[in-house]
């Protein structure tokens, strides 16, 4: 036993109990049906399951590790992304150090996707994959925590509510990944703030910087322990987000009625949503590790958004949402290749966005255009503010 049992990634000697506990459930059997058969899992469910179980158990038959387990995920990874994106591309890996482990934060725009699409970047580039920050609010069934933990991911107690309980949940959660990247050299990766960024406004919430300081020692100086955590802010964009009508919807009916009350199964439902919808050119940009000498939480938060700010790869949705009219702030650049945006370059894309806005409800739509113009401004005011300076 160690302290950490309760919140770790399952190590390769808990790997097989996992995946037969897993194959014996029959929910999970038929999730996979819904998820992969929508119209036909109701009807023909009892064709469909007995069949996913079949399928699922002779893929995992010989999986006895947690390296085995991932490789049967990035099959499916590598599936989802050769469908449904235009192309996945990242930057800035070859400033980094394969054997060095680092925390990478970032922003948040996807429940699942962010950290696999960074896991797709890293794995390609020859680094290790990532341990992952989940909120035990998505564990709300046996198969999803042994799944998750399967593949290397670690558990955020959000249901504690007491506040001596919060305390001593984000003390341990914060000496875990202390101890992840500095007694076990693992790659860790969290979201900048607890929530998705529905609005497109990437914001580190100071609290997440408050949390990873919790474990420093009194006697240490503040950026000395900034400094041993190897924090690499990490800024991923999606041409198209599959999710924006119904984080739309949300922010709609926060603004009209004053709350917004999720579903049961609504971070399900955004979870299949954003691995079934298609979305465009991804790209995932890789800042520099955070070696200043900072004075306080502020002044990390500060610097981590920052870097995403200015790191962001805009995308065309980008551009046009921000100004219809094409009246562009002079020098703005989009695409992994720093293009300068002008008009003509893209406009097949603008056709395509014009249409997209179309099909969402009238309400929702100066909401989705906001979602997607709000990059442009924060890469604007990370370059200074100056709209005719370069926003790289």
């Amino acid at each position: 036993m160690t302290d950490f049992d309760d919140i770790r990634p399952y190590n390769d000697q808990e790997v097989r109990p996992a995946l037969d506990r897993i194959l014996a459930d029959p929910e999970l059997a038929d999730a996979v049906a819904r998820l992969k058969f929508p119209r036909l899992a109701g009807p023909f469910g009892f064709v469909l399951r007995p069949l996913v179980r079949w399928v699922m158990r002779r893929q995992l038959q010989n999986v006895n590790s947690v390296d085995q387990f991932q490789l049967v995920v990035k099959k499916y990874l590598h599936h989802m992304i050769a469908t449904t994106t235009s192309k996945s591309t990242y930057s800035g890996l070859d400033k980094l150090d394969p054997n060095r482990a680092y925390l990478f934060i970032s922003n948040h725009r996807d429940i699942a996707l962010d950290p696999a699409f960074i896991n797709w970047s890293l794995f390609h580039a020859g680094f290790q994959t990532l341990r992952i920050a989940i909120g035990d609010n998505l564990l709300t069934k046996a198969y999803v925590s042994d799944l998750m933990r399967l593949n290397k991911s670690f558990i955020v107690n959000r249901s504690a509510k007491a506040p001596r309980e919060k305390l001593k949940a984000a003390k341990k959660l914060s000496a875990y990944i202390y101890h992840s990247l500095r007694e076990e050299n693992a790659n860790t990766w969290i979201a900048q703030r607890e929530g998705r960024a529905k609005d497109g406004n990437d914001m580190t919430n100071s609290a997440v910087v408050g949390m990873l300081m919790l474990n420093r020692p009194k006697t240490e100086d503040f950026a000395d322990y900034v400094r041993k955590l190897s924090i690499v802010p990490v800024a991923i964009s999606y041409g198209l987000d599959p999710c924006d009508e119904m984080k739309a919807r949300e922010l709609h009916q926060q603004r009209t009625s004053g709350a917004y009350e999720k579903g049961d199964q609504e971070d399900i439902q955004s979870i299949a949503r954003g691995i079934a919808g298609q979305k465009g050119h991804v790209h995932v940009a890789f800042g520099d590790v955070l070696s200043g000498d900072f004075a306080d939480t502020d002044a990390v938060t500060a610097e981590i958004d920052r870097q995403i700010w200015s790191n962001y790869v805009l995308h065309p949705s980008n551009c046009i949402a921000f100004d219809p009219a094409g009246d562009q702030p002079h020098g703005l650049c989009y695409s992994e290749q720093n293009r300068p945006y002008n008009q003509e370059d893209i406009a097949s894309e603008r056709a395509g966005f014009e249409a997209r806005l179309q099909a969402v409800p009238q309400d929702y739509r100066d909401i989705v255009k906001t979602m997607y113009a709000n990059p442009v401004r924060h890469k604007l005011a990370a370059a200074g503010g100056d709209s005719s300076a370069h926003a790289h």
